[in-house]
């Protein structure tokens, strides 16, 4: 598969943004075209590849252009080696196991990658030169009908033009069978959507959603950044043949924009160095699947060394955490284990024995305090994580009635096995969902690990079993396996990789600013590697 990458940067920058098309991608669906989605990797040391974003899946096509953008860091000094897959997707799982692979390719980011089939990834990465968005609200009115039993299935492309070429800049989903549809509002960054030139010409496309990949253009228009910020304002769609063939044509609907305005985007860091505080909680599992401590096959068997996976998975993503937190007192607790002194089943008991001060001196607190409670409980079970997660969640609550961006809570859940109280840990992270909190989970040792990943809800909205949705996704499943043999850091960076959305997911949704902005960082020019 061959990988074009082109860069639109003059300068060295910290975040670059991944546009992503493919051409002449082999089909492996029998009856249709493939359904492809790309993954981005990044090689993170020692063999291992951390996931940093995956785009839509588009439906029958072999030639796809993403909508969604991938977003990394770009180092001058660092060399980033990069991996595109690109994936057919004929399930609703979250992994890639049982998907065909239908090529993919390798490069470092500033090098492009070499030939490697008869297919090709086109890979544009431009800088995000500010924090500006562009959020629009569009609806239509009076669009032509196109489907023979129906009416149409409508949805709009945005294109940027640049270097005379149009640029696929946002999709929106597909309204279906209506003829005046209401788009669900969105967001696109200033600079993708427009290079930060608010009279760049911007070309909409309004199409009738076909299943096989032959979608129907029902008309287009012509405008810019400037114009449609002129609201409420209306466009012609025009449909070119039939604005040849008919005198007596007008257009094919009418695009109603309702809102169009500029807002400034916050950044995770923004939030943290404007105050907001990094709350970090530990939940250690000590049922009786983990095995016998005293026993070398034990997941709790402390090495001569005094280690086991337990402590490995925490002082990984422990020490990158911990710097987030000013005072460094982590509360830590256990949960499936009988505690004395009446050995009764506890699912949130404090690690240090100490209900009313659970908290524990940094990273190294937590250690001690799991070293010495661990002779002095007994393994038990079940597996039940909605204690925990709701105990977190309390303290979260009354932050969030604060109504400042001043605390988020991170809970990082250690465990050996499924959860047992599935439809308790459902409810609990849907309610925690409308909280600012997150919850990463671990899975030690190699058990079946599929009720985890159902919980990190990457395939769609987690939803209970009335029916109740998550509103924001919120936990972070890694099998500790799969990094075994990998640097430290790289489990830190896959575990924690989706916290930093997350936060910023929930105060956007809440409307709060940072608490105060940082001074603008001074920009040293710097040569960018030409490609």
């Amino acid at each position: 598969m061959v990988l074009h990458l082109t860069f639109l940067m003059a300068h060295c920058v910290t975040l670059v943004q991944l546009s992503i098309s493919c051409d002449h991608l082999i089909d492996k669906d029998i009856s249709s075209k493939s359904d492809p989605l790309c993954v981005l990797l990044q090689d993170v040391g020692g063999g291992s590849w951390v996931e940093l974003g995956r785009t839509e899946q588009i439906r029958n096509c072999s030639s796809p252009e993403f909508s969604k953008t991938l977003q990394l860091e770009y180092h001058f000094e660092t060399v980033q080696k990069l991996r595109f897959g690109i994936y057919d997707i004929d399930n609703k799982t979250p992994g890639l196991g049982d998907d065909d692979f239908l090529g993919g390719a390798e490069c470092s980011l500033g090098q492009p990658g070499k030939p490697a089939g008869r297919a090709t990834i086109t890979v544009s990465a431009q800088e995000l030169k500010d924090s500006c968005i562009v959020t629009m609200e569009v609806e239509a009115r009076n669009l032509d009908k196109k489907d023979f039993l129906g009416k149409s299935d409508p949805f709009l492309e945005f294109f940027r033009q640049d270097d005379g070429k149009w640029h696929l800049v946002y999709r929106s989903e597909v309204i279906k069978n209506n003829l005046n549809p209401v788009w669900k509002r969105f967001s696109v960054p200033l600079q993708h959507f427009c290079s930060g030139d608010y009279n760049t010409p911007i070309q909409v496309r309004c199409s009738d959603y076909d299943s096989d990949g032959s979608h129907d253009l029902i008309g287009t228009f012509y405008t810019s950044l400037a114009q449609l910020q002129a609201v409420p304002g209306e466009f012609e769609c025009i449909h070119p043949e039939k604005q040849k063939k008919k005198k007596s044509y007008k257009n094919s609907g009418t695009v109603c924009v309702k809102i169009c305005q500029v807002e400034t985007e916050y950044s995770f860091l923004d939030y943290v160095m404007g105050g907001c505080q990094i709350n970090f909680t530990v939940g250690m599992d000590f049922t009786g699947s983990n095995g016998d401590p005293s026993s070398p096959d034990s997941l709790h068997y402390l090495s001569p060394t005094g280690v086991n996976e337990y402590l490995t998975a925490l002082w990984s993503v422990g020490s990158v955490v911990q710097d987030y937190d000013s005072d460094k007192l982590f509360p830590a607790f256990g949960f499936g284990a009988q505690v004395p002194p009446h050995w009764q089943v506890s699912h949130e008991f404090a690690l240090n024995f100490k209900p009313d001060n659970p908290y524990c001196e940094g990273i190294q607190g937590i250690v001690d305090a799991y070293r010495q409670a661990l002779p002095q409980v007994r393994l038990y079970g079940p597996t039940n994580f909605a204690p925990i997660i709701n105990h977190v969640a309390r303290f979260a609550a009354q932050a969030a009635y604060q109504r400042t961006p001043s605390q988020y809570f991170v809970l990082l859940l250690l465990t050996d096995g499924a959860v047992t109280d599935v439809e308790a840990t459902c409810q609990a992270v849907v309610n925690a969902s409308k909280l600012p909190m997150s919850v990463i989970i671990v899975g030690v040792g190699g058990a079946d690990f599929e009720a985890m990943e159902q919980l990190d809800a990457d395939g769609g909205p987690l939803r209970t079993r009335a029916g109740e949705s998550a509103a924001r996704d919120i936990v972070q499943f890694v099998p500790y396996r799969q990094f075994q043999n990998a640097p430290r850091e790289a489990l830190a960076q896959a575990v924690l990789a989706e916290v930093p959305t997350q936060l910023v997911s929930y105060f956007k949704a809440q409307g709060w600013a940072p608490l105060k902005m940082p001074p603008s960082p001074a920009k040293v020019p710097a040569q960018t590697p030409q490609v």
